[in-house]
């Protein structure tokens, strides 16, 4: 974007909350506009930082997150897949303001632990609009969501069977399957899945021990590639349904789990689910999903400030490259790197010697004393970057600031800017 058109939208900013997290308000729209709003106020951001009296932690790392995003995702997912109404995987990003968001848009809610729950719930939802996705839950966690009323979960053995028969008899269940999830970059069904062999044994074992089971479930693997992973999944599921008939279980959804991501190959995706569905299931069966990143990973910006420099000399070619280390790393919100397989691409937002007609050639590091800590091995600028400046990341909404830790001593509480570039979400939230 030329720079003109970012200097000229104004930005109004007031305190969020007591962690310094921010909103920022705005009255257009769009995509586009999104992205503007974003860069301006990133810059704004650093433009208050003064390097020579900052105390520690006014020059950490920070998101700008636009709730825009999200709410285009959300319109987005309602033109391409009306029959699933998503339930937000939460683990993939525990932001109270997304969550407040997709649940006045009128999301459920997909937990996998006690505590996402609890704070789902503590935001004033509705237990009823909560699935427990965890086929293997702790026995204490069953008593706590049994009081809270949180009553829809998974299983995927025996052995949950028997413990939900006596700690929760009156479940709403939800038979996991297992799935071709290949081309996906996180498999889950190494970990999670019944075997289509043992599904109608684990049904009738369900109907001995008088469990309720009311629908199957699956999960193609997170950030899914291949769009036959779900038509393929689909076809299982209607076994499993006429399964379940045949040992008296009148099944009532279908939970097609997470996977979807926000690329183009979204519409692709999408369609391919929507006609197995079709093919499939009759309408009076209700279909779920339990999109994560779909919805987030988009939605933030990563700002990080270069901390140190090192010169390093090709010993043939005698030309030289830099590496560079930032305030934040492998181990904070780029763990994504490691555990997510992503591979966020830096971009300059501050540099103080300006454009340069040739490139240099970068690496650049997280500032933990741990060597495996590279957040880039190679890159290049027309510009050289120098201690002070700051590089952006898009993209970095998903499995970031929730997976960040606190090794060497370094923050995982690093603050957001929330922004709206779209007026449908600023009348949600209040700003």
């Amino acid at each position: 974007m030329a720079p003109s058109a970012i200097e000229n939208i104004p930005i109004e900013c007031k305190t969020l909350n007591q962690e310094n997290d921010w909103i920022v308000t705005n009255g257009r729209g769009g995509a586009e506009y999104g992205k503007i709003l974003v860069q301006n106020v990133l810059k704004d951001r650093i433009a208050s930082i003064d390097p020579a009296t900052c105390e520690p932690g006014e020059e950490d790392a920070f998101f700008v997150a636009d709730m825009g995003e999200i709410y285009r995702q959300h319109l987005r997912w309602k033109m391409n897949l009306k029959r699933v109404k998503p339930h937000y995987a939460v683990k993939c990003n525990p932001d109270p303001e997304v969550i407040r968001l997709l649940a006045a848009l009128g999301n459920g809610f997909d937990c996998a632990s006690k505590a996402e729950i609890d704070l789902v719930i503590g935001l004033g939802i509705d237990p009823s609009r909560i699935i427990y996705a965890q086929p293997c839950k702790t026995r204490s966690h069953l008593r706590h969501v049994a009081k809270l009323g949180v009553k829809q979960m998974t299983f995927d053995n025996a052995d949950e069977l028997y413990k939900i028969k006596e700690l929760f008899p009156s479940a709403e269940l939800y038979l996991r399957i297992l799935t071709d999830d290949s081309a996906s970059r996180c498999r889950l069904s190494l970990k999670f899945g019944a075997s289509l062999d043992c599904t109608k044994a684990l049904l009738k074992l369900a109907k001995q021990l008088e469990l309720s089971v009311v629908g199957v479930s699956f999960h193609v693997g997170s950030g899914a590639s291949d769009p036959q992973s779900f038509v393929k999944a689909v076809h299982d599921s209607r076994v499993v349904f006429d399964q379940a008939a045949a040992c008296g279980f009148d099944l009532k959804t279908l939970d097609v789990g997470g996977g979807f991501i926000s690329d183009s190959l979204f519409e692709v995706m999408a369609e391919a689910l929507r006609e197995a569905l079709d093919d499939c299931f009759p309408n009076s069966i209700r279909i779920i999903g339990e999109p994560g990143r779909y919805f987030v990973s988009d939605a933030y910006t990563l700002a990080c400030n270069v901390i140190a420099r090192r010169e390093v000399e090709d010993p043939i070619t005698g030309v030289n490259s830099y590496m560079v280390y930032l305030n934040d790393g492998v181990y904070g919100n780029f763990s994504s790197i490691i555990w997510d397989y992503q591979h966020p691409v830096p971009s300059i937002l501050s540099a103080q010697h300006g454009i340069r007609e040739s490139a240099v050639e970068y690496s650049i590091w997280g500032p933990s004393c741990d060597g495996a800590d590279r957040i880039t091995k190679k890159t290049a600028f027309h510009c050289l970057l120098d201690v002070g400046d700051w590089l952006y990341f898009r993209e970095m909404g998903a499995y970031t600031k929730c997976c960040a830790t606190r090794f060497n001593g370094f923050t995982n509480e690093h603050h957001v800017i929330y922004v709206s570039s779209e007026a449908g979400a600023s009348a949600i939230l209040g700003y």
